[in-house]
């Protein structure tokens, strides 16, 4: 199974879009944000996924906890 959580690359205003299971969840700027939406979501251990080494999640475009274009 690949990862059920993206974070997609940020935006020219900066923030980062976040899916999970393909479904939008929101405009993140910070990694507190991410995790509100898993929160939000359902998903269980969302500090676990977003802060740690977890599979079930994908940086996309940008480098993990960055928020800011580039």
């Amino acid at each position: 199974m690949g990862p059920v959580v993206v974070v997609h690359r940020p935006s020219p205003g900066g923030g980062r879009s976040v899916t999970a299971h393909a479904v939008p969840l929101g405009l993140a700027h910070s990694d507190a944000d991410v995790i509100e939406f898993l929160r939000r979501a359902g998903l269980e251990n969302a500090e676990d996924i977003v802060l740690g080494d977890s599979p079930h999640i994908e940086w996309r475009g940008a480098p993990a906890h960055t928020y800011a274009a580039g």
